[in-house]
């Protein structure tokens, strides 16, 4: 998972391995499998050791929790769910979990291990990053969650710690210990679990999380790469929390002047205070990213930071060391760890030992935004001061001009009438051609539920159908996503493709797709989902699929067969067969199957592929000379090179010393046949 050299040139590598203090899985051979060889980091729950495996011969990461911790359930479930998690993701840019076990006291994940550095590793080196390198980064860790979003995960812990950047270039999401599936209440009655820098306003007020959790701290990362500094920032937990609660991001062109509106505009939608606002998830944020990238030019992309901006924002140099301890200078907003957040209704005191209230606000409380309608009250009251009858005279004759121009506009035919008919409950292409239609223009769409209109219909316009709007638009569409909660339907016996359409046209996404052997249901047709059909589920959620194999079908053994004969065997119980290109010396006959790449008695569907090697007959081995040595000495010798040995005793026995043997030493004969030895008699 983690590595400390190489990576990206300039940048401070991930973890150096720890060797100020004896570790006392350094060396160890954890569950009988994995030779720890060094740690790398030190985290809050967990300690990452690169280590080998030396079943497969390769180089991991081991994720090992903290023994005071593994007799936490709690911590032990989250620590599994990680893994199974992360086990039913195949993309490039997950980091990969490959096993999961204990060890008495130690519980552990076995993950791929990246050799490069962190993204927070060039953050400290370098601060704000050219917009291009800043894209080239964002784009493949919105695709990573992506994938994890439509397959019904949400990471929670989105931060530059978790984006691994490979010697190779590779970007890889890593550590979702926080993962929870999309249609899990995150509720929680007291405290979230998160890095403060990057929690959503909705994860610090409410307790929840879901994919647009995942955007929000995606829109901060994207902020810190272009400006080398954090949005929001204080002397404690507390008061970073209260800035993302009524503070928006700013405007990295702001901390960075010449940045492109495109990027402000970018920043601006991952972040909005409102999730409502915010893009559904990762893969919608991924599209808006290109979107911006192709609106900018060569120089806008390559913008190089003035170097005193690489300073900028109130984070900067905030990490972990070497360790995973952090760093001299890291801010306490940079730890995951567990965050007391309000109580419902905002009117308790924060009780927590981890968090200070922010000073000068008196009570103890968070303060609330100031409402509208407070702020409009703030205004009417400047209105009844000493000069209240000038300013009155102003704004009547600002209202007198007003509606003069207004009627104006509207009798020279300025206006037109948004369509009243032939837009709502219309798809999104009818919609357009009869505003087109109209003489108006499309303007932004966006997404929301809706248990009157069909998933992927026109449920509402922007201005109202009927009103009227200035020139020729824009309109701006609202697409109905079906109802709020929709229903797995039954897809047992149903084809792949089918059952896929089907959870498509109910508004639900195909999930982690796996096979099984089922003698009831045909090959390639489903035999269950998950969750089962009739459950309730959030539209677009994911639905994992088990696909039949068909009946499973015994693998014959072919091996010393004729190469023809084998064939015919394997064909005639279903079996696609195909050659080998390379020959192999074997003790089989020249001609014949050396081995077959699914052995004899396993279990297979009908129509798999068994790969025959054909043998090039046994190889011409030297004999060893073993006369006068002892029979079970001589035995061990010509077995080592490759013979079986027959022992011919004289009659009356006098010892076990090799007299003679069929086939003297220093003499060639075919690997695996027999050599046979007589003892000496009278």
């Amino acid at each position: 998972m983690y590595r400390a050299t190489g990576g990206v040139p300039g940048a401070r590598r991930l973890g150096a391995v720890d060797t100020t203090l004896h570790d006392p899985l350094a060396g160890r051979l954890l569950d009988g499998r994995y030779r720890v060889d060094a740690r790398v980091a030190v985290g809050g729950m967990a300690t990452v050791y690169r280590a080998v495996d030396t079943r497969l011969d390769r180089v991991l990461a081991l994720k090992v929790m903290h023994p005071d911790l593994a007799t936490d359930a709690t911590f032990v479930e989250r620590f599994i769910r990680e893994a199974k998690s992360v086990a039913r993701l195949s993309h490039p840019n997950v980091v990969g979990v490959f096993d999961q076990g204990a060890d008495g006291e130690y519980v552990y994940l076995a993950m791929e291990y990246v050799a490069g550095c962190t993204l927070r590793d060039v953050l400290r080196e370098r601060g704000a990053l050219p917009p291009r390198a800043a894209l080239d980064i964002l784009e493949p860790v919105l695709a990573a969650l992506g994938a994890a979003h439509r397959a019904g995960f949400v990471h929670r812990d989105m931060k530059p710690e978790n984006v691994l950047i490979g010697d190779d270039g590779r970007v890889k999401v890593a550590d979702f210990g926080l993962v929870r599936a999309v249609g899990t209440a995150t509720n929680t009655t007291g405290s979230v679990l998160g890095t403060v820098s990057y929690l959503a306003p909705e994860q610090i007020e409410h307790g929840t999380a879901d994919t647009r959790a995942d955007v929000y701290a995606c829109g901060v990362v994207l902020y810190e790469m272009l400006t080398g500094g954090k949005p929001h920032g204080g002397d404690t937990p507390a008061q970073v929390l209260y800035q993302h609660l009524n503070n928006d991001v700013p405007a990295p062109s702001a901390a960075v002047p010449g940045l492109a509106p495109e990027l402000d505009a970018l920043v601006a939608a991952a972040t909005a205070r409102d999730a409502g606002a915010r893009p559904d998830d990762a893969v919608a944020l991924l599209a808006l990213a290109r979107g911006a990238r192709a609106a900018l030019g060569e120089a806008q992309l390559d913008l190089v930071p003035p170097a005193a901006r690489t300073a900028a924002g109130t984070g900067t140099g905030a990490g972990r060391a070497a360790d995973g301890a952090p760093e001299a200078g890291a801010g306490p907003d940079d730890v995951t760890s567990v965050i007391a957040r309000p109580l419902p209704g905002g009117d308790d005191v924060h009780r927590t030992s981890r968090l200070e209230v922010p000073p000068g606000t008196g009570t103890g409380r968070l303060p609330r935004p100031v409402p509208p309608a407070a702020r409009r009250g703030a205004l009417a009251a400047a209105l009844t001061g000493p000069r209240r009858g000038l300013v009155a005279a102003v704004v009547a004759a600002l209202l007198v001009l007003g509606v003069g121009a207004g009627v104006w506009y509207i009798n020279s035919g300025q206006f037109t009438r948004v369509p009243a008919t032939g837009v709502l409950g219309k798809t999104r292409a009818e919609a357009e051609r009869r505003l087109a239609d109209a003489g108006l223009d499309v303007g932004s769409t966006r997404e929301d539920f809706s248990g009157a209109f069909e998933r992927g219909t026109v449920m509402a316009t922007d201005p109202a159908p009927g009103e009227r709007i200035r020139g020729s638009g824009p309109v701006s569409l609202v697409i109905s996503r079906g109802p709020r909660i929709v229903k797995v339907p039954e897809l047992a016996g149903e084809p792949l493709a089918a059952a896929k359409e089907r959870l498509r046209a109910a508004g639900l996404a195909a999930g982690v797709v796996t096979e099984a052997f089922d003698a009831g249901v045909a090959r390639g047709s489903v035999i269950s989902s998950d969750p089962p059909a009739g459950t309730e589920r959030s539209p677009d959620a994911a639905v994992a699929l088990v696909v039949s194999k068909g009946a499973p079908v015994e693998v014959p053994g072919v091996v010393g067969q004729p190469l023809a004969k084998a064939r015919d065997a394997l064909a005639e119980a279903g079996f696609e067969v195909t050659l080998a290109k390379e020959a192999v010396h074997s003790r089989h006959p020249v001609g014949s199957v050396a081995a077959q790449s699914l052995p004899e008695g396993a279990r297979a569907a009908e129509g798999d592929r068994v790969t025959l090697t054909a043998s090039k007959g046994p190889r011409a081995v030297e004999v060893p000379d073993v006369t006068g040595d002892d029979v079970d000495e001589a035995r061990r010798r010509l077995e080592e090179a490759g013979f079986e040995v027959k022992v011919e005793r004289s009659f009356p026995f006098l010892g076990d010393t090799v007299a003679s043997q069929s086939v003297r030493g220093g003499a060639t004969a075919p690997e695996g046949s027999t050599i046979t030895l007589k003892t000496k008699g009278i």
